[in-house]
């Protein structure tokens, strides 16, 4: 017997989106995510197209063991959250896989050209001090390059259009980056 999908929420600095936790794993490989913005980019992932179908849904980002979901700003949470969670668990209990093809840009970036030991003392730093946060606040942060003293980062989930975004790569990851390297000067983030 299956014992029953457990599912609960937790808010994130940004308004908009909330944190659908899940008390298994989604993805095994840590660091791991897969953000969609629209419904088409979403057609690869049975589960992410369910939820797409929500007329208040903008966004779907999976990663480890939760869901972070970016709503409409014209609908409260608690007028969709009940039926948000209806929603994945059915999808789940069909336990059909995560994706039905490959994944193209959706994927987390890994980096391709990792030229020295600052960036591999840089890529250390945000998986050891500053992933775990920005997973606690439903999103993700994955190294994309190191140039000139500036770091460039890539943030999703709950980061999108987050009001506190700024305020976290600023006085948090660069910071701490400023302060245990003193070769960084500077940290910005890419779109994705």
């Amino acid at each position: 017997m299956n014992a029953p999908i457990s599912i609960y929420t937790e808010m994130t600095p940004n308004p908009v989106t909330m944190k659908f936790v899940l008390t298994f794993l989604l993805i095994d490989e840590e660091g791991e995510s897969i953000e969609f913005r629209t419904k088409e980019k979403a057609a690869i992932s049975p589960l992410a197209t369910k939820i797409f179908e929500l007329p208040y849904v903008k966004g779907v980002f999976i990663t480890s063991n939760f869901i972070t979901v970016t709503k409409d700003e014209s609908f409260e949470w608690y007028e969709v959250i009940p039926e948000i969670k209806e929603l994945i668990k059915a999808k789940l209990a069909l336990k059909e896989p995560l994706l039905n093809g490959e994944l193209i840009e959706e994927k987390s970036e890994v980096p391709v050209n990792i030229s020295g030991d600052i960036e591999q003392k840089i890529i250390s730093i945000l998986d050891e001090y500053i992933r775990p946060a920005v997973e606690g606040d439903g999103g993700a942060i994955n190294f994309k390059s190191f140039e000139n003293g500036t770091v460039t980062v890539m943030l999703k989930g709950s980061c999108h259009g987050c009001p506190s975004t700024n305020t976290t790569l600023k006085m948090g990851v660069q910071n701490m980056q400023r302060e245990m390297l003193p070769e960084v000067k500077n940290v910005v983030t890419e779109t994705a």
